[in-house]
């Protein structure tokens, strides 16, 4: 019976020493890691491939838990660290998450770039243009005042080509002059290069000061008088021509208008232009419209001009109307 009962102890005393031995509180996150470290082959010495990095590593995360989880954990982390595994399956292992990780962060990247394109998320200098906006730009404002103009100096739309023979032949229109100073555009026809009276005396005065500064250069015009009829069929086929009827109708269809080609212009000769013609327009005597899509001076000329000098806006001469003879203002 004694024997019995010492072998008894003897067999309790092992159960709880390893009951004992397995409650030991270690993190699974240092097993995972002490087994990557501890790779052994089969004789004993570690395995000498990529596993030697994993080791230094898992060597290092021990003594960090030693510092931080006390005595009781530091005798415990060096019986799991010698533990053998399959250095080969750790490597695997860890060849299989470095893949997983780098497919998550380029499918991350991909969808950033959805949502983010390349345009916005890089930093780029851009070119800043600046539009120089010229003191003889046209407005709505312009030409509801060239109609207006029109109207109270009783000057009807020419119609058709017929009403437009009548009033050259009455004299109402005169030929455009031409000179070795101004000429007209050869695209221009015969029975639309008539203007005004004094449409016509502007061309002269403008086109003598102008030669005097450039003499080898003349000026061109490209439009005059205009029909309403003939006004609608260019509605149809440019969309920056004026409406045929209303306020905003197109002064060429009075004849008191003309267009001159910027076309071959230099720079020196725009300013100049524009120089020449401002202070008759804020005289009162002309509305100018520069135009940048058609590349031309839009001119409406009034019968208060009458080969007005550009720098004191005094009358020269006097200019017969289509109705009789007009005396200068003031006369």
């Amino acid at each position: 019976m004694r024997h019995f009962a010492l072998i008894g102890l003897i067999l309790s005393l092992a159960i709880g020493y390893s009951a004992m031995a397995n409650t030991v509180p270690v993190r699974r996150i240092h097993r995972r890691t002490h087994r990557a470290g501890s790779s052994v082959h089969s004789n004993g010495k570690p395995h000498t491939d990529s596993a030697q990095g994993t080791t230094s590593a898992a060597a290092a995360e021990s003594k960090r838990v030693t510092r931080g989880q006390g005595t009781h954990s530091a005798k415990v982390l060096p019986a799991q660290l010698h533990r053998p595994t399959n250095g080969h399956a750790t490597t695997v292992a860890a060849r299989k998450t470095a893949t997983r990780r780098q497919h998550s962060t380029t499918v991350q990247t991909v969808r950033m770039s959805h949502r983010y394109p390349a345009y916005r998320r890089r930093a780029s200098l851009r070119t800043v243009s600046f539009r120089w906006v010229s003191p003889l730009a046209g407005s709505k404002e312009s030409l509801i005042h060239q109609n207006e103009m029109a109207e109270a100096e009783g000057l009807e739309r020419i119609q058709d080509d017929a009403d437009l023979d009548n009033r050259i032949a009455e004299g109402a229109l005169v030929p455009v002059p031409e000179n070795e100073e101004l000429r007209v555009n050869e695209d221009l026809p015969e029975n639309r290069r008539y203007c005004r009276p004094w449409t016509a005396d502007f061309l002269r005065t403008l086109a003598e000061a102008h030669a005097a500064e450039f003499p080898r250069s003349p000026l061109e015009v490209t439009s005059a008088v205009r029909t309403v009829e003939y006004q609608r069929r260019l509605r149809r086929i440019n969309g920056n021509a004026a409406a045929a009827d209303g306020d905003l109708a197109s002064p060429h269809l009075t004849g008191g208008t003309i267009d001159l080609a910027k076309k071959g212009m230099s720079r020196r000769e725009i300013a100049w232009m524009r120089s020449w013609l401002l202070p008759l327009q804020q005289a009162g005597k002309i509305d100018v419209e520069e135009e940048f899509r058609q590349a031309c001076f839009h001119i409406s000329v009034y019968k208060s001009f009458v080969g007005a000098d550009p720098e004191t806006n005094a009358p020269a001469t006097t200019v017969a109307n289509g109705d009789g003879v007009m005396d200068a203002p003031g006369h």
